[in-house]
């Protein structure tokens, strides 16, 4: 349970404040709601390019870190295909410092042609190294547009390609911050040894002033249902074959969520898991396989991939794991083995709650999907899962009809079968 006080200044900005005053410290976390699926087809890679430039200065401040780094704060961010989160921990008797640095970006940051060709240049690199020249690196740059036709989320947050950022230009970037990067799109969460009187403070005095921006209605467009499997062979100098399976599942909001994430734990969370148990353990079929859901707003992913042994072809890897997922999709499973997947995410849970971080970032994001207070029925909304819930599922969500198959296929191994 986290206890958290909540208000909103004129301008839009909602402010979420949890007082832990077990620790000296304070984080100060900025959710903007904005991904890579607010991004145009032709422009894409632009929210986590953006990310990269709100490090690059503003007109006051034009070295983010070493105010920070003086004050003993570390700093750090992340973009997803729909939010990207900002946060500042930091001494709590430090804390306006904070304050200072994240409103002065969100209200003057600093475009110089300079600052823009040093993050492109950044981000580019990070293209090359971590998706085009890393081994698998591809694998969503092809998997997200063989299971999506319609939907942004048919590019990784990285961008469609390369060229993209490439042809970046300044007024494209001006415009996507003042749509997006506004108080009315934004929600700040102050955590740890802080006070509600003191925060409520601090964000009249730093925030208030920022201009609320203009308001603006997405419309992102959906994908049909998926009616046919769908296939996709690369070949690659990888060490080893791999397999990705890809299933449309429920939004994030749907409690079906609940139930497809303790299926992802059934399959996969633990060396007890089914496919972890039969296909590595006990039959020597994988090196490893997971099963995981990408817990996006929209429509997810639940997918499954695994690397089959030397002896084993992709074709034959592919039945072994459909073999197991029509077990699952064949009989009921047992409350017991149910109830020890609900209990590894409960503790897992839990041990969040030790972070300040954590449960600022918690609080962020389920204020940004509905309400903070959400998060406190979390696991509530697991344990309410039965097994005729988890039978109900499987069988409408583990379908060939609903399926996107990348085989990736090793050219450097010799193969067998």
């Amino acid at each position: 349970m986290i206890n958290f006080n909540r208000f909103k200044l004129d301008n839009g900005l909602t402010v979420l404040v949890h007082e832990d005053h077990t620790t000296a410290m304070a984080v100060v976390n900025i959710l903007y709601k904005v991904g890579a699926r607010d991004e145009s087809p032709e422009k894409t890679g632009f929210a986590h390019l953006f990310e990269h430039l709100m490090f690059g200065g503003s007109i006051n401040i034009p070295n983010y870190d070493a105010p920070l780094q003086s004050v003993g704060g570390e700093n750090n961010a992340f973009t997803s295909n729909d939010i990207t989160n900002y946060y500042i921990t930091l001494p709590s008797n430090n804390l306006e410092t904070a304050f200072w640095l994240e409103s002065d970006r969100m209200l003057s940051l600093a475009f110089t042609d300079q600052s823009l060709e040093v993050q492109r240049q950044v981000v580019c690199e990070e293209f090359k190294q971590r998706y085009l020249n890393q081994p698998y690196g591809d694998v969503w740059l092809k998997l997200r547009p063989l299971a999506y036709k319609k939907h942004p989320y048919r590019w990784a947050t990285i961008g469609k390609e390369l060229q993209h950022i490439e042809d970046a230009k300044m007024e494209d970037v001006k415009a996507f911050f003042q749509k997006f990067y506004t108080p009315q799109n934004a929600i700040m969460v102050v955590a740890g040894d802080v006070t509600l009187d003191e925060v409520k403070v601090l964000s009249e005095k730093w925030f208030s002033d920022i201009p609320s921006g203009n308001s603006f209605e997405r419309n992102i467009p959906q994908d049909a249902k998926q009616t046919e499997a769908r296939k996709e062979w690369v070949e690659s100098d990888v060490p080893v074959d791999a397999i990705y399976i890809a299933f449309h599942g429920a939004d994030r909001l749907s409690p079906d969520y609940y139930t497809t994430d303790l299926i992802s734990d059934l399959l996969s969370r633990g060396s007890s898991s089914r496919l972890y148990r039969s296909l590595v353990k006990e039959n020597q079929l994988f090196s490893e396989i997971n099963a995981y859901m990408m817990g996006s707003i929209d429509t997810n992913l639940f997918v499954v991939e695994g690397k089959p042994l030397e002896n084993v072809s992709l074709e034959e890897a592919e039945k072994y794991i459909w073999n197991e997922l029509e077990k699952l999709k064949s009989e009921l499973i047992q409350e017991e083995e149910l109830q020890k997947v609900k209990n590894k995410i409960e503790s897992t849970m839990l041990f969040a709650e030790l972070s300040i971080l954590d449960k600022a970032m918690n609080l962020a994001f389920f204020e940004m999907l509905n309400k903070a207070e959400d998060y406190n029925h979390e696991v509530n909304k697991y344990n309410l899962v039965t097994p005729e819930d988890i039978h109900r599922v499987s069988i409408e969500l583990l379908t060939k009809e609903n399926s996107s198959t990348l085989y990736y296929k090793s050219k450097t191994r010799e193969h067998v079968g």
